[in-house]
């Protein structure tokens, strides 16, 4: 076997094992047997980044996590990713920003809108005083410290310096680089992180998760209570579109969040009458965008986690990286012609990311064609076409023009063709359609 397709093989037959539900429960068992053995608390472990708007939310809830679960809460400063693991960080910090405030009200939380960094002065003055508590006071004050920092309020932030102290700036840089090691320790590399047993949770997104773990082991003081932070409904609503609206999908053929989300993008644009347009782009790493293994891994098993959630079939993984994306992009010009640009994507994504199809394999892309409704024989005549080409770079440059550069990204026009929203991420489809159900509220007034 070509070395190249053996790394493939062998890459997708461990990330289907990983991902596993078997294999998952086995690892929380592990982990709650070592725990019992040791004698140690539900220990939890943030961690925070000030200058970051999901970590700002998150933060609100620390206190309301240590009351309600019976864990101890340990919490750890640290800067945001680097290198490899924030290919765009430019991009990231402002994303943050925007998507903090349009996600806080979902949760119950505030996030004020703030277009700009974080003022210098203000972020000194934060980590000084998050810096300067132990494990109760910071989750006690993490959600003021906050609030003062991103509301440019410089009198209240020095009131909280008064209150609750702040550290030496040796001692901040001390802090934040205890914390990274710790987090290195762990195997992980961004801000706003619950970490708890061997596995990660990314923010108020992912909290849900860890509330039901704590309750499953006996951890909830308030059994039967609604959850913290639990994950907003897609609801698109009563009224149906007429035409005013569009919705442009991102998709790409190797993402693990584009193939949780893509059946359920294209149902909510079908259930609220908005017109779909898939832009499709060529996979982070075929654009010469890197990724780290952590990443990665991360990224496959937290997307198989967000599956089961949303009851979506994940983890019988086929990669599809390379020569298979490309031959499938090349038919897709074809298929969209045909009306059936939506399926050959949609069943591309199903047969790789489900159903383990080797679609390095002629075979395999055969499989996926004829599942959406096309013929194969026809097919094989577009195959190697280069004029998907073109279209995936102008789909990419809009993307970034959007301010996005991640899959599945979305973006929601209006009549004129101007940009509502302009999102990432496969758990941002509640706030999708929840701008579309608002929307055609106000043009019903």
């Amino acid at each position: 076997m070509d070395p190249s397709r053996f790394r493939r093989w062998m890459t997708s037959r461990i990330m289907t094992r990983a991902v596993q539900v078997s294999t998952q429960e086995k690892k929380r068992a592990r982990a709650e047997r070592q725990r019992l053995a040791d004698k140690a608390p539900h220990r939890v472990h943030y961690f925070h980044q000030t200058d970051d708007g999901y970590s700002h939310l998150a933060a609100q809830l620390l206190a309301a996590l240590a009351v309600r679960y019976d864990i101890e809460l340990e919490c750890h400063l640290v800067r945001g990713p680097t290198g490899a693991n924030a290919p765009e960080p430019g991009l990231l910090s402002r994303l943050s920003r925007y998507d903090a405030f349009h996600i806080a009200p979902g949760y119950g939380l505030a996030f004020p809108r703030h277009d700009a960094a974080p003022d210098t002065e203000l972020l000194k003055q934060a980590e000084a005083i998050l810096a300067a508590q132990d494990a109760t006071g910071f989750a006690r004050c993490a959600a003021a410290v906050g609030a003062a920092l991103w509301n440019d309020d410089s009198a209240g932030m020095a009131a909280l310096a008064q209150a609750h102290g702040a550290a030496a700036a040796e001692e901040v840089g001390a802090a934040i680089n205890a914390g990274e090691a710790r987090r290195n320790e762990l195997k992980h590399y961004s801000g706003a992180m619950f970490y708890y047993g061997g596995e990660w949770y990314w923010g108020v997104d992912r909290l849900y998760h860890l509330e039901q773990r704590l309750a499953d082991l006996g951890a909830d003081r308030q059994p039967g209570a609604p959850l913290l932070a639990p994950r907003p409904e897609v609801d698109p609503g009563t009224i149906k579109d007429t035409g005013s609206l569009t919705l442009e999908l991102f998709p790409s053929l190797r993402s693990p969040y584009t193939a949780v989300a893509f059946d359920r993008a294209v149902q909510l644009a079908a259930d609220s009458g908005v017109r779909l347009v898939l832009r499709p782009v060529l996979p982070m790493v075929m654009r010469g965008v890197p990724a780290t293994r952590e990443k990665g891994f991360y990224v496959f098993t937290d997307a198989a986690r967000e599956a089961r959630a949303a009851g979506v079939p994940f983890g019988d993984f086929y990669d599809p990286i390379g020569d298979p994306v490309r031959r499938c992009y090349s038919l897709y010009p074809w298929a969209a012609r045909q009306g059936k640009g939506v399926e050959l994507l949609g069943s591309f994504l199903r047969n790789a990311f489900a159903k383990g199809v080797n679609t390095n394999r002629l075979s395999g892309l055969r499989r996926v064609v004829e599942a959406a409704g096309l013929d194969w024989q026809e097919a094989r005549q577009h195959l190697g076409d280069p004029a998907w080409e073109a279209l995936l770079e102008q789909n990419r440059l809009g993307m970034y023009e959007a301010g996005l550069w991640g899959v599945p990204s979305f973006r929601l026009l209006d009549a004129a063709g101007q940009p509502l929203l302009a999102i990432w991420g496969q758990d941002r489809l509640w706030l999708v359609a929840r701008e579309i159900k608002r929307q055609l509220a106000a043009a019903n007034d």
